[in-house]
């Protein structure tokens, strides 16, 4: 679980299958028959990705992936950097080359980086409405198939940090899991549900149980789970899990999760929870408005 913005090999790769499907659907067999048909394949000329509305900057990395798919003599320069905040006006980059290329890249490029500087525009209103209270704001697994890898990425350019990328990575017993575990456990406690998890993952694997009472939490804490995800409960229910929390101190982090709205997240950060999981952030981020046009 990380906040820092590395574009490395993982997110490449990912842009990578996604590119090569988007250029794929894009221009077809013909290509791009506009262009083609009427301009002279021998025009170059430059461009520049401007911001016309705030937010903040994610995924040039990949602009430079589209057009390197498309034509390695496309020249992109950042004016920029991932993270950076966007004003209205905000030169992005600027690209040159051969014009029939930058047009044929021209709507990929833009669909992922207005689709990736919408979430980091949104995570960062997020991360901005709790600075000081110590909580960090965290994404989920709630994210478009192909693009998860991606959609993180452009969470950390907007502060935020990331949760679990996959089931692999990190133990997460939900509630449908206790369920079919009450049913073979019927008299078993969360706490030795908990352990019997530990001696089953790999030492250092985060182990996080969601409950959505204070029973619940009460139960599990001396199994001394890394973190316990509260969910859907109300403020003053994730104050009394912060308490009891406090006096058992096991040192296990609290999470709040389900419905967090931006009006509301600060004073979610105010019980004392140190982790608010906010799905919206890649669900429901808009894109935000860049337009690439041509210039002199």
């Amino acid at each position: 679980m990380t906040g820092s913005i590395c574009y490395g090999a993982a997110e490449k790769q990912a842009a990578g299958r996604l590119i090569e499907a988007a250029l794929a659907e894009d221009l077809g067999t013909a290509g791009d028959i506009t262009s083609r048909s009427f301009l002279s394949p021998k025009l170059t000329g430059g461009v520049v990705i401007t911001a016309r509305e705030p937010g903040r900057l994610a995924g040039l990395p990949i602009v430079e992936q589209v057009f390197g798919a498309i034509d390695k003599r496309v020249e992109v320069t950042r004016k920029l950097e991932e993270g950076d905040e966007l004003r209205p006006g905000s030169v992005v980059a600027e690209l040159r080359g051969p014009t029939l290329s930058l047009l044929e890249g021209e709507r990929t490029a833009l669909n992922f980086l207005t689709h990736l500087c919408g979430i980091a525009t949104l995570t960062a209103k997020f991360v901005e409405a709790v600075r000081g209270t110590g909580a960090e704001i965290l994404d989920t697994r709630k994210t478009l198939p192909g693009w998860r890898i991606l959609e993180k990425y452009a969470v950390r350019a907007g502060g935020g940090t990331n949760h679990r990328i996959g089931l692999y990575d990190a133990v997460l017993i939900k509630d449908n899991h206790l369920a079919a575990w009450r049913e073979a456990h019927p008299r078993g406690s969360l706490a030795e549900a908990i352990l019997g998890v530990r001696g089953k993952v790999a030492s250092g694997t985060i182990v996080e149980l969601e409950v959505d009472r204070l029973e619940q939490l009460r139960e599990a804490l001396p199994g001394k789970p890394d973190i316990v995800l509260l969910d859907n409960m109300s403020l003053d229910e994730m104050r009394r899990c912060v308490e009891l929390r406090d006096r058992e101190g096991v040192g296990v982090q609290l999470e709040a999760s389900g419905g967090v709205k931006l009006d509301r997240v600060r004073g979610i950060a105010e019980t004392g929870v140190e982790r608010i999981s906010v799905g919206a952030l890649t669900h429901s981020a808009g894109y935000l408005d860049l337009g690439l046009d041509w210039s002199a």
